[in-house]
């Protein structure tokens, strides 16, 4: 089988690439780079360092493989990535080769789905049938096992092990292993305060600042129900216009939860 590549692509001496592979248009691929037979990699690809991606893959626009690790440690040695067969690699994903004091290997799996802007960490092991949707990010040294799915703007820190079979929600912090099968997810924000350093780099003056915060208070105590709160806070800020903007936001769609302290105020 031939192959394709674009002429305005750059393709190293010593890049090893497979038949049936295609590069298109303004790709740049590294001297230590094999690519599996088959594979597409689309426009303005970056792959480096001593990557391997596998047969059948699909790698779309602005994507960067095997960039260097985002350690401090790391100084320049060859290490790896190491990415199996038949994966789906979406817009400007990012994964990167490992560290000498990981193992030295990223390795990802077969029949993969990485949504657009993901990012597998340094020394990181993704099995197969792995999906991570857009923005899930990986920490270094995560092992995630087959079949995960890892939801929308989803974090798992580093070192953490995922389990087989099990599925993590949309924004999620995982900073503990989860068992294979579980279903995990959490860490939805909650109110901490007001913004006050933005009010007072936005000039916020002192008066509206301390009735912002007395009016905080109130709305948000602990005595009387939600709704006898908003009327209270209105009734005794009413001349205060950035306070009556925050009732008229609470009043605008009741049915919509809001973000509520988790301590008393």
């Amino acid at each position: 089988m031939s192959i394709a590549i674009h002429p305005t692509a750059i393709v190293a001496k010593g890049a090893e690439l497979a038949g049936g592979v295609s590069i298109g248009p303004f790709c740049v691929i590294g001297e230590h780079v094999k690519i599996g037979a088959r594979t597409e990699v689309l426009a303005h690809v970056v792959i480096e360092g001593h990557t391997r991606v596998g047969a059948d893959c699909m790698v779309r626009n602005f994507t960067n493989l095997g960039g260097p690790p985002h350690h401090t440690g790391y100084r320049g040695e060859p290490t790896e990535l190491i990415i199996g067969d038949r994966n789906k690699i979406w817009e400007h994903v990012t994964m990167h080769i490992g560290t000498p004091d990981g193992g030295g290997v990223t390795r990802v799996g077969d029949d993969g789905m990485f949504m657009a802007t993901s990012h597998v960490g340094h020394d990181s092991y993704v099995g197969d049938n792995v999906i991570l949707a857009h923005s899930a990010t990986l920490g270094g040294h995560v092992h995630i096992g087959d079949f995960v799915m890892v939801s929308g703007l989803a974090a798992v820190h580093q070192y953490c092990r995922v389990g087989r079979y099990s599925f993590i929600g949309g924004l999620a912090a995982v900073t503990k292993d989860v068992i294979p099968y579980g279903l995990v997810w959490g860490n939805h924000a909650h109110l901490e305060g007001l913004n006050l350093v933005g009010l007072k780099r936005r000039n916020f003056d002192r008066e509206t600042i301390s009735a912002l915060r007395s009016a905080y208070r109130l709305l948000f105590a602990e005595e009387g129900t939600f709704q006898e709160r908003v009327d209270d806070t209105a009734t005794t800020f009413g001349q205060s216009t950035p306070v009556m903007e925050i009732i008229e936001f609470i009043r605008a769609d009741a049915s919509r939860p809001l973000c509520l302290p988790e301590r008393e105020v």
